[in-house]
């Protein structure tokens, strides 16, 4: 007799969210905006294979997924889910998303290939526009 007639099911896995949060699949669901709380920039959100986590992706950016470190290639799943290939070596021709927080412009680096960089300061670029705005605001003359 097993052990599983005694327990009761619990809304979400203890190891399931133990992975999401190490995978980087901590967005806030809808219908909050898929906006990094770190930057500000607006990301794409999609529904992890945890239940109830979200991960956001780097909008616009789909690679090869064997130049991407292992443990950030994540991959959309016919329906319509995210799922992180963590160590599992890619098929031939396979390309993938990246997690937005590896690329933030506000969290920690870690040691990337040149084209995590590059996009990284992008994000940058694109963040501080975000927040470099004019001390006053004159409107146009309409007369």
């Amino acid at each position: 007799m097993g052990d599983t007639e005694n327990t009761t099911p619990c809304p979400d896995h203890p190891d399931d969210a133990l992975q999401a949060a190490l995978e980087g699949a901590t967005a806030q669901p809808p219908p909050a905006p898929p906006d990094c709380p770190h930057c500000g920039l607006s990301q794409d959100r999609y529904p992890a294979h945890y239940t109830g986590h979200w991960v956001l992706l780097e909008p616009r950016i789909v690679v090869a997924a064997h130049t991407v470190p292992p443990r950030r290639r994540w991959i959309l799943t016919p329906d319509g889910k995210a799922m992180n290939l963590w160590d599992a070596e890619p098929l031939p021709g396979t390309r993938c998303r990246i997690a937005h927080r590896a690329v933030c412009p506000y969290l920690p680096r870690e040691d990337d290939p040149l084209w995590v960089t590059a996009l990284r300061q992008e994000n940058e670029r694109r963040a501080q526009r975000l927040f470099d705005l004019p001390d006053t605001w004159d409107l146009p003359d309409t007369a």
